[in-house]
């Protein structure tokens, strides 16, 4: 009877994932290694925002049959990213609200860059410890680690040192894991940073070494496609590197118009990354992609799109540039905004989830039909993507007809029992996805 039991559960996860494919598939046809691209359109105005309305007490996003889904933690103020700490703590960086729009998924307009601290802006500006005391997948302590910081988002933890990556710069504090009282030493600057950008590019991530001497620190562009003068865009579009005390900067990668999502394949060891693409060009133009991030490579942004594709917008400029741009190894869906990624480690989730990366997307507001607003998985194979990505926890959109979401998914982590960690800014929470019923 339990050799039964385990057969029906196998069965019923492989048809949910096939199901799940075909879904995704059907949503956006520029998904994959080699996806379609269509003539660009540059008359493309379609704008259609979503409106948060919450999530419901007891609502909570869906996964595959085999999968439990709890709320890792709720009432927090726009959480965006999060780190998990050698001792299983979770610290999460609640992040900023857009004043006025709280509700709504607008761009934001800007003339140069952004400032840190500016009036159009509110939220917390904070790090705040949590820790789940009985391993039930639901945090029951909560502590404020770090107060009045600008715009935070990346999180890093080594030697006894917390980093912490604002929009203007990466600061460095001494802590010890486990450490629950807030951290009162003045933070050190060891990066200064461009600051905010286009349509909420001021997220700045963070992500150690597998040496542990070193940080990659990602930086969106200030601009939708270089509109406001490239003489604004030094240092952005990019991956930076930089040691643990400041020294030996350089920037590893550039033309990533908004490299969010950091993330090691543990087979290669290389470092990927999750890159929101540009706007105005069509429903299905630009892709999103993650990528494998090659040392000194570049990918096109602003004068090209996945690969030598020319942005019509700036017909005649960067040919050099446009020459030697490097194609993505994957789509993963025009106007989707994917932001977080993370490789699956260890043996604690099925066979079919283990070593792929996970992504998460934020959903479009530049496309005449919603896409994105979800987690989706895409298998790996000896390092590279091999086979449909296919979804992962759904049920972010309460209405598609009204244009009516609960939440809206931003980071995606793995916790030390291996449950998959999915930050909600738009629902205020954390939620945790691991194998139970």
């Amino acid at each position: 009877m339990r050799f039964r039991s385990r057969t029906l559960r196998s069965t019923s996860l492989i048809a949910a994932i096939a199901a799940s494919t075909v879904a995704a598939s059907a949503q956006n046809a520029g998904m994959g290694p080699d996806p379609k691209l269509p003539a660009p359109d540059e008359k493309h105005s379609a704008t259609k925002y979503a409106k948060v309305i919450g999530w419901p007490d007891n609502g909570a996003p869906k996964a595959p049959a085999g999968f439990k889904v709890t709320r890792f933690a709720s009432g927090l103020d726009s959480p965006r990213s999060l780190h998990v700490l050698p001792n299983g703590d979770v610290i999460v960086a609640e992040s900023i609200t857009e004043a006025g729009v709280a509700d709504v998924a607008k761009p934001v307009k800007t003339v140069g860059m952004m400032q840190a601290g500016s009036t159009a802006l509110k939220g917390a500006n904070r790090v705040t410890l949590l820790r789940d005391t009985n391993n039930d997948g639901i945090a029951d302590e909560r502590h404020v680690l770090l107060t009045d910081l600008k715009q935070p988002f990346g999180l890093a933890y080594v030697n006894d040192t917390l980093f912490v990556a604002n929009t203007d710069g990466v600061l460095r504090y001494p802590y010890k894991a486990g450490d629950t009282r807030k951290i009162e030493a003045k933070g050190q600057l060891i990066l200064a940073l461009p600051a905010g950008g286009y349509n909420n590019h001021w997220t700045r991530n963070l992500l150690s070494t597998r040496d542990g001497k070193s940080l990659f620190v990602s930086v969106g562009s200030g601009s939708n496609a270089g509109e406001n003068g490239l003489d604004l865009e030094v240092g952005r579009a990019a991956i930076h590197q930089v040691s643990l005390d400041g020294s030996n900067h350089r920037i590893v990668a550039s033309g990533l118009r908004n490299p969010v999502g950091l993330s090691i394949e543990p087979a290669s060891g290389k470092l990927w990354t999750a890159v929101n693409e540009r706007d105005m060009l069509g429903d299905d133009l630009v892709p999103d992609y993650i990528t494998s991030v090659t040392d000194g490579g570049f990918y096109g942004w602003p004068y090209s799109y996945w690969g030598k594709n020319p942005d019509p917008r700036l017909a005649g400029q960067g040919e050099f540039f446009t020459k030697r741009a490097l194609t993505p190894d994957y789509a993963t869906g025009a106007h989707t905004a994917t932001l977080g990624i993370q490789f699956s480690t260890g043996t604690t989730l099925p066979a079919e989830y283990r070593g792929g990366a996970f992504i998460a997307q934020r959903g479009s507001w530049n496309r005449s039909a919603f896409s994105g607003y979800k987690v989706m998985y895409v298998p790996f194979r000896d390092g590279k993507p091999e086979g449909e990505a296919r979804d992962f926890l759904t049920g972010f959109m309460a209405d598609g007809e009204k244009g009516e979401v609960y939440g809206r998914p931003v980071g995606v982590f793995q916790d030390q029992r291996g449950g998959i960690l999915v930050t909600d800014d738009a629902g205020n929470s954390i939620w945790r996805v691991a194998p139970g019923t």
